[in-house]
């Protein structure tokens, strides 16, 4: 649990950290995160998602993590299993 508790905090830091470029509208694109898919969700993972989105922020959602249904153009949601494996990432 140590461990996991680590990982997440790590992960929370890392996306608080960056400054990505932002898309023309200030919002997020999701058009080219498919190929993150299947990747181990960590800092710098997260570093290259937000790049590649031109998201301002990025929350990171663990298996059975509750999450807020509010949408946020500029936020990018990212899902990972149990194995720390990325299952999703889109815009909001």
């Amino acid at each position: 649990m140590r461990q996991i508790l680590s990982v997440t905090s790590a992960l929370a830091l890392a996306a608080c950290a960056t400054t990505p470029p932002v898309t023309a509208d200030g919002g997020c694109n999701h058009d080219s995160l498919a190929r993150f898919t299947g990747q181990k969700a960590s800092a710098e993972t997260g570093t290259a998602l937000l790049r590649a989105s031109g998201a301002k922020s990025l929350r990171w959602g663990g298996p059975g993590m509750a999450m807020t249904m509010d949408f946020r153009p500029g936020r990018l949601t990212v899902s990972y299993d149990e194995a720390m494996l990325i299952t999703s990432a889109r815009c909001g």
